[in-house]
């Protein structure tokens, strides 16, 4: 982390000088740029948006390599027991899927190091813009609302993923006095975080924005996502949180229904995967990515050595679905239909005869448009985006959290009723579920919808259950067997281990998490 606060303001810069519009007789006037600094840097609105530009653009290192065959997202896939892999060459994935990761592995410092350089971008941008004069004050206040929310979300993944962690909110520098902090509370870390995403939500951000940038539906459902979070565990605080949760959610979904046009369900799940379905309709929220800047990075969830883009026999195969995970969907899925979330037969080289894969795998982002399909040669450009908040998850936050205050409401069944109609699937009627039967089925869609999504890890550690494929009920975290690797999951896993060096680094931030090694 102090390597990054020492690098945060170079990127900023560097931002500025490729982003910012200069004229000729400026740039003879300009300061060399080696010279800027954040002190004279931050003085017209364009330094603003290069900067939050690049609180963006910092937000990708989930798609950053992780050493042969991996991806620093795969973290949260390979912990699941919903995925495996066909490859085993990279030793750090491996030992994420047999639980044996710590301090050391390059995926968890990863994370750690991503996460900090985003909240420190952040806090440049919220400490410098406020002082840059002349600025139209709705722009000035909108790029602040954008950087509380993305400092927000990060600070959101990191807490749930490390426990207590530093909470810092203003640069550093190697003279700041919390140069080396200690680690700070959950309750505060979440404070904060709410306190972020209250001031995004009055910011004055359009409802959706087909740009990519923050909007008020994607910082409502994260907010409503925090206040379940904190709802359940480690927290435990229980019903004013599940309410505050569904409210904050039935907010975006009320919208939705007066505005079918702009926020709801694709009809398709061909669409949840679509370039000319970016950011916008169930997409509240996305990762941007443009092969010009950063292709797409879920590429390891190709098939090994199967001809299904234009590459040829190609692919890693480092995260696939296992065999129990698909079947575990009912019947009848439209999710579990070939590529529908999955695929089991594609076209030779992505246009050519259509050959069958001989298993089942992940189909939920893969971009035809790069790959090609059936009589259509691909582009080789894999502009499609990363969902982070989809409209789906709306609905199934307000369901769960509406069901927690007493019993499922029409509104809550509703929500439920949704996500099943899309998957073809029928619902039985409200009256035959009971609080604890409807709670179940809610989690058995988030199970089934929003896989390999970077989201069941956390529904895992919050509710201290995990879905058992066999049975198709719950059992609890600690005890489960991930079927991945035939490995229980032990109490130490409910946190992941600081890394090593960063330790080494800062002192401070002793101790480490319990059940992992110094």
């Amino acid at each position: 982390m102090n390597y990054i606060v020492r690098k945060v303001s170079k990127a900023v810069l560097l931002s500025a000088i490729l982003l910012g519009p200069v004229g000729c007789k400026d740039f003879l006037n300009e300061q060399a740029p080696s010279n800027l600094t954040p002190d004279n840097f931050y003085t017209i609105p364009d330094h603003a948006e290069a900067a939050i530009a690049s609180v963006y653009a910092d937000m990708r290192f989930m798609g950053d390599g992780a050493g042969i065959f991996s991806s620093n997202w795969q973290l949260l896939e390979a912990l699941t027991g919903t995925s495996t892999t066909e490859t085993a060459q990279n030793s750090d994935l491996n030992n994420l899927y047999g639980l044996v990761h710590d301090g050391n592995t390059v995926h968890v410092v990863n994370y750690w190091n991503g996460l900090f350089k985003v909240i420190a971008q952040a806090n440049q941008v919220l400490d410098r813009v406020p002082g840059i004069t002349p600025m139209d004050a709705a722009q000035k206040t909108k790029i602040l609302g954008e950087a509380r929310f993305l400092r927000a979300n990060a600070y959101f993944t990191a807490v749930r993923l490390w426990g207590d962690v530093p909470l810092i909110t203003k640069p550093q520098t190697a003279t700041s006095e919390d140069f080396m902090p200690a680690r700070t509370p959950q309750d505060a870390v979440y404070k904060q975080i709410v306190d972020d995403l209250v001031a995004a939500e009055a910011a004055g951000l359009a409802w959706t924005d087909l740009t990519g940038r923050v909007n008020l539906a994607a910082v409502k459902t994260l907010l409503s996502k925090v206040y379940l979070t904190m709802a359940g565990f480690p927290l435990s605080k229980g019903a004013t949180h599940y309410k505050l949760a569904a409210d904050k959610a039935l907010e975006v979904i009320t919208y939705a229904n007066a505005n079918p046009t702009a926020i709801g369900l694709f009809t398709s799940y061909e669409d949840v995967h679509k370039e000319s379905t970016e950011n916008r309709m169930e997409h509240l929220f996305m990762l941007q990515y443009n092969t010009l800047v950063a292709g797409n990075p879920m590429d390891n969830m190709y098939p090994n050595f199967k001809p299904v883009t234009y590459n040829g026999p190609s692919g890693t195969g480092s995260t696939v679905p296992t065999p129990s995970f698909y079947a575990s969907y009912e019947t009848g899925d439209l999710r579990a239909k070939d590529q529908g979330y999955f695929y089991s037969t594609y076209y030779t080289n992505g246009n050519g005869a259509p050959f069958a894969l001989g298993a089942n795998y992940i189909f939920k982002h893969f971009n035809r448009t790069a790959n090609g399909t059936s009589g259509v040669a691909g582009t080789r450009q894999n502009n499609l985006n990363v969902p982070q908040i989809r409209y789906a998850e709306t609905l199934l936050i307000y369901a769960e959290a509406q069901n927690e205050l007493g019993a499922p409401t029409q509104v809550a069944y509703d929500a439920l009723k949704k996500i099943r109609d899309r998957a073809g699937l029928t619902t039985p009627a409200l009256g035959t579920y009971t609080q604890a039967t409807f709670r179940e089925a809610v989690w058995r869609e988030r199970w089934h919808e929003l896989c390999y999504e970077q989201l069941t890890w956390f529904d895992m550690v919050r509710l201290r259950k995990v879905y058992n494929e066999k049975t198709n009920g719950f059992d609890n975290f600690v005890g489960h067997v991930n079927l991945s690797s035939n490995q229980p999951l032990q109490e130490k896993h409910l946190l992941l281990p600081l890394g090593k060096q960063e330790m080494l680094n800062n002192p401070n931030l002793k101790p480490q998490n319990p059940g992992y090694p110094n």
